[in-house]
């Protein structure tokens, strides 16, 4: 792999990794850029993976932490409060909803947002990272064959 490649994946992969972007802006970012589809798609879904599992784990610690801050308190209680919003599929259909969360390419959506939900109603790991994961690669799939024109998403 050249020099230049590696760093368009690196780009794209970042591009994934980042909150509200995520797969959906990296995947039409790789394109964009001349990557093959296939590789766009998979360095959009481990990128998209990355942050998964530490939000889980430690996204109640660290906003107990920020809540320490005046600043920080209201808009903590601004995400969780929408995550709890977000969450109300989650909290009745469990697994399937988290799956569908994270799969549905809409703004608010996503394997950060799934996250962050399985995180506050407690889903444990175990359950959550492989529910998030089919999502991610759902999600993966529908802003894929849109990026190409095979279908119309918006």
């Amino acid at each position: 792999m050249d020099d230049s490649l590696l760093l368009q994946c690196a780009a794209t992969m970042g591009v994934a990794m980042v909150p509200v972007l995520e797969l959906r802006g990296a995947i039409p970012f790789g394109l964009a850029l001349g990557l093959p589809v296939e590789l766009t798609y998979l360095v959009s879904v481990i990128g998209n993976m990355i942050p998964v599992p530490a939000i889980i784990l430690f996204i109640r610690q660290i906003f107990r932490w920020l809540r320490k801050y005046r600043w920080w308190d209201d808009k903590i209680t601004k995400i969780v409060t929408k995550a709890h919003l977000k969450g109300r599929t989650v909290r009745k259909y469990r697994i399937p909803g988290l799956i569908l969360l994270v799969a549905v390419p809409l703004p608010g959506t996503g394997a950060w947002t799934g996250a962050l939900v399985a995180s506050l109603l407690g889903i444990r790991m175990q359950h959550a990272l492989p529910a998030i994961f089919l999502g991610v690669l759902l999600a993966g799939i529908l802003v894929s064959a849109a990026a190409c024109g095979i279908i119309a998403l918006f």
